[in-house]
């Protein structure tokens, strides 16, 4: 049998900050984009946020547990760092067209 090296605390400490501060801009850049989007359909504004809001709490569940699912570490901070800042500069850009 080989055995599995355990993880290093700088190891652990960027899951962590990765499924907090990288899940929370996901989720923003998620939030942002979707009350953009909504009010892009004809949506009326609280109407999107409410909806926008109701699925953030699921969302930023699964972002947080698939942090520390996921293979590698360096996938977990270019997704949800990257996609989130991605999301949130989409939101900005329809927010000024609209």
């Amino acid at each position: 049998m080989s055995a599995i090296a355990s993880p290093s605390r700088i190891h652990i400490v960027s899951r962590v900050l990765a499924a907090l501060a990288g899940g929370w801009l996901f989720v923003w850049g998620c939030t942002t984009l979707g009350i953009s989007l909504g009010l892009l359909a004809g949506v009326p504004y609280r109407e999107s946020v409410e909806l926008a809001y109701l699925l953030a709490f699921p969302l930023f569940l699964i972002v947080f547990c698939w942090a520390f699912a996921a293979a590698s570490g360096v996938r977990v901070w270019v997704v949800l760092a990257g996609g989130g800042g991605l999301m949130s500069l989409a939101a900005w850009v329809l927010a000024r067209t609209l």
